[in-house]
């Protein structure tokens, strides 16, 4: 059975400060941020009622708004109130939490002069983002563009739209997901997730230039740290994945999730991949 839309389902949602029924949490078709792409926003996961790693993901959705040259109203504080206050009074053991931040209908134009700025946070539950252990992803002819074009940092909402496309485009040919290049042709990252590859027993993974440096991605690092693995970031070139022996994506949505294919080349799940799964997996249900 499919699950209800998001928009047609019980509960509350902390909406500007107080909570609203589901249902009531709207905005004017004339907002700006759905016109041109300047929201921001998070993803949290909720393990035994617990938000995993709640102010980092805070501080990120307000460094987000800053980067976009707007002040969240709310401090971090305050945001890790609000949203213990939602999954609280949701009920929620397990899931998701989707802060979002938005510049509102006061003008219509490209200046966003004017505008004001409302933030929202919503909880539902949420399972395994992939049902496969191993997924297959095929290289996407979309890539992440120059720092000097979009403010790869923020998780900002118009950053997306290349996303989507790609991992529509990697789903009607049979795929999970799509891995993408950066605007040089190096090695970026997933859809909605980073990546991870093991080189002769050390993890790599791309510099943070065209890149989200995730929550999780950080985890992993420490995570692997701890079990004596070297961690490299560097320039990583497609032509590397012939060498690869392991590859993984990790993400609040996806976790650590290993990757079974790439185009053509199969990679098996290797030990680190699932030691650090494992750990992963052990770390957040503490």
């Amino acid at each position: 059975m499919n699950a209800p839309p998001l928009d047609d389902r019980d509960g509350v949602i902390w909406l500007n400060g107080k909570l609203v029924p589901w249902r009531d949490a709207k905005v004017h078709v004339l907002t700006h941020s759905l016109h041109y792409g300047n929201a921001v926003f998070e993803g949290d996961r909720v393990y035994n009622g617990k938000v995993f790693k709640l102010s980092e993901h805070s501080a990120r959705l307000i460094r987000s708004a800053k980067m976009l040259a707007y002040d969240l109203p709310y401090s971090v504080a305050e945001l890790d109130a609000a949203t213990k206050l939602v999954v609280a009074e949701n009920k929620l053991e397990s899931g998701y939490v989707r802060p979002l931040a938005w510049r509102g209908p006061e003008v219509i134009g490209v200046s966003a002069a004017g505008t004001k700025i409302h933030v929202m946070i919503a909880a539902f539950p949420w399972g395994k983002y992939f049902s496969q252990a191993a997924i297959r992803i095929c290289t996407s002819r979309w890539k992440r563009p120059s720092p000097e074009s979009s403010p790869a940092g923020s998780k900002a909402a118009g950053l997306y739209v290349i996303c989507t496309l790609a991992r529509d485009e990697a789903a009607a040919a049979g795929y999970q997901d799509a891995l993408m290049h950066d605007y040089k042709g190096r090695l970026s990252e997933a859809t909605g997730a980073n990546l991870f590859l093991v080189f002769d027993g050390e993890l790599h993974t791309p510099t943070t230039e065209t890149i989200l440096n995730g929550i999780t991605r950080q985890t992993v690092m420490e995570l692997a740290r701890k079990r004596g693995i070297t961690v490299v970031e560097r320039e990583i070139y497609p032509e590397e994945l012939a060498r690869a022996s392991e590859v993984f994506l990790t993400g609040t949505a996806v976790e650590v999730q290993p990757v079974g294919s790439i185009d053509e080349r199969e990679y098996p799940v290797g030990p680190i991949s699932t030691q650090l799964q494992a750990d992963y997996a052990a770390l957040v249900r503490a």
